[in-house]
């Protein structure tokens, strides 16, 4: 199962990650991305998402292997 971490003092609440991978990720009412849902998370969203983040507030880790972030 992938872990997803955003960090939440770099994050400026772009929106892109909700953009990319809906399913996954949302702006929270503070302005910063939350993680809705990993388990439906596909990864190549996932990846799109980390890769639009402008501030690259978004880690993707599995197994406790960085994947990309």
């Amino acid at each position: 199962m992938l872990d997803i971490r955003i960090d939440r003092e770099s994050c400026m609440g772009s929106g892109n990650c909700a953009f990319w991978a809906p399913e996954v990720f949302e702006v929270a009412d503070d302005g910063v991305a939350v993680v809705l849902d990993v388990e439906d998370a596909r990864l190549e969203d996932v990846r799109r998402a980390v890769d639009g983040c402008p501030t690259q507030s978004i880690s993707v880790w599995s197994d406790g292997v960085l994947l990309g972030g």
